[in-house]
């Protein structure tokens, strides 16, 4: 079907037209015909932005690389979140090279903020364990005016310190980075004090924790309690309980300046005689739940700390306080709560979780939410059930699937010998312009084979030909065999009738 052009094209019409296309090189032969259809257009920022989005999500690198060089040519003002974009597909490519060069020519861009693509470069090279590389090009780019914060590199390069069991480098990174014109935030504590205590040095947290009071909890602030905490159930394991219920106390009246009812509840006696380590942090997390600041914000950062850890009663408690206290839970409490669930196999919980709980408090479930719970579903080998999801997304407002809840979904149902029902999501995936990786497609291929359904095989091999992706060896041998064995299924019924 012919594109039907409007009298004049806006830039926001183009990006619509290329957007409907389910061949991201068709919606590339749409976006170079514009410019010769309508001789006064000019592509803008959000247009290459929205080409660049689709050939990078499918692949297209080379094709990427060209549209990147064009809206370097037309100097055409463009937008940091157009390179994150682009520096990913290189790097989900295996390109870490491709996208270090296209950042060191930003120079050349229309860009006035590079914050994002340094940091996002960051972050993919540090998981690369390219340290020598990460410091280069902080130290090449971290004081251009281009870029508007260090402090986000800096806990970066912490957190990796910390990872490589080396605290005392770290340390020393955070004591200098009022040098660097930034200073710590709460991230920059959380990081440090996690790697000092994991590696025991508990007199330098405990430092840390005192220096905390003085800088950033002059006021109180129940957010630090995720950092205090880290201390306190550390001295726990230590076996230091009576320091850590020295400790508690000042963290009570000087940190969280919670009222002298909460401090004064303790139960020392209980605490050191006859608590093993884990009662005492039990004890110590109450206290704190208690104790902390009243406020939304405080009680999501311990729910949300306590979650990704596995403790699911402690986080639970949480909420149950909150709801005392008449706060409404955040939809980020949900999602720790539902991916925590579903790590620990409890999934029919996190799917009630969705269903029931979240129904109740009147808060509507987010896309990272769904795709959590099909994501789990799929692993328990529940594609079905997970199927319903993606007809709810659709018909919330402001909620659409993305590319991970079609791919979730597609692997979900080929693992579970769905293939039918995998290519009628492929369907509706192709039409919302998102495409498979060349290697489920292959598998969805083989299975459709496998179980007999040739037409939907061959169907799904043209749409995958259509993206200029060539299948495998066993691809064909598989739709070669499907078709010599419906053959010999036709011979024996004509023989049958003669």
């Amino acid at each position: 079907m012919g594109i039907r052009w409007p009298r004049v094209l806006t830039p926001k019409q183009l990006s619509q037209i290329i957007q409907s296309q389910k061949n991201p090189l068709k919606a590339l032969q749409v976006f170079d015909e514009a410019k010769f259809k309508y001789p006064t257009y000019h592509h803008n920022g959000p247009v290459y932005g929205t080409m660049i989005n689709i050939l990078g999500r499918s692949g297209r690198t080379a094709e990427m690389k060209r549209v990147i060089n064009q809206m370097k040519d037309d100097s055409c003002e463009c937008h940091d979140s157009i390179f994150v974009s682009a520096i990913r597909s290189y790097a989900q490519a295996g390109l870490t090279n491709e996208a270090m060069s296209l950042f060191k020519s930003l120079p050349e861009f229309n860009c006035i903020d590079w914050t994002r693509s340094l940091n996002t470069l960051l972050e993919i090279l540090v998981e690369e364990s390219k340290l020598e590389s990460v410091c280069q090009l902080f130290l090449e780019n971290s004081y251009r005016w281009e870029v508007k914060s260090r402090a986000y590199f800096l806990n970066l390069l912490m957190n990796v310190l910390c990872r490589m069991k080396r605290s005392d480098l770290a340390l020393h990174i955070f004591q200098e980075m009022s040098y660097q014109n930034c200073y710590p935030n709460k991230e920059s504590y959380r990081i440090l004090m996690r790697g000092l205590c994991e590696e025991k040095r508990l007199n330098e947290a405990t430092h840390l924790l005192y220096s905390m009071f003085w800088r950033i909890s002059q006021k109180g602030s129940g957010e630090d309690v995720v950092v205090y905490r880290t201390l306190l159930e550390a001295l726990c394991d230590n076996e230091e309980g009576e320091e850590a219920i020295n400790i508690l106390g000042k963290v009570l009246r000087k940190g969280l300046k919670a009222p002298k009812r909460c401090y004064k509840q303790i139960d020392h006696f209980r605490c050191q005689n006859g608590a093993d380590t884990e009662d005492m942090k039990v004890l110590i997390n109450e206290a704190l739940i208690r104790g902390i600041v009243p406020s939304s914000d405080s009680y999501s950062a311990m729910a949300v700390d306590f979650y990704p850890e596995g403790k699911i009663d402690e986080g639970n408690k949480v909420l149950t306080e909150m709801h005392h206290r008449g706060f409404k839970p955040s939809v980020g409490i949900y999602e720790a709560k539902v991916a925590a669930l579903c790590s620990d196999g409890q999934v029919d919980e996190a799917v009630a979780v969705i269903d029931s709980e979240m129904m109740r408090k009147n808060c509507v479930p987010n896309i990272q939410l769904y795709n959590g719970v099909i994501k789990g579903l799929c692993h328990e080998r529940k594609s079905t059930s997970a199927v319903k999801y993606l007809e709810r997304m659709s018909r919330q407002v402001g909620c659409a699937p993305n590319y991970e809840t079609y791919e979730t979904l597609v692997d979900g149902l080929c693992k579970d010998g769905k293939y039918v029902e995998a290519s009628k999501i492929l369907e509706q995936m192709s039409s919302n312009s998102f495409w498979l990786r060349v290697e489920t497609l292959n598998s969805l291929i083989q299975g459709l084979c496998q179980v007999g359904d040739l037409h939907t095989a061959i169907m799904c091999l043209e749409d995958m030909i259509s993206l200029a992706s060539t299948p495998n060896i066993q691809v064909w041998q598989s739709l070669l065999d499907a078709i010599c064995c419906e053959n010999s299924g036709i011979e024996k019924q004509l023989q049958t009738l003669l």
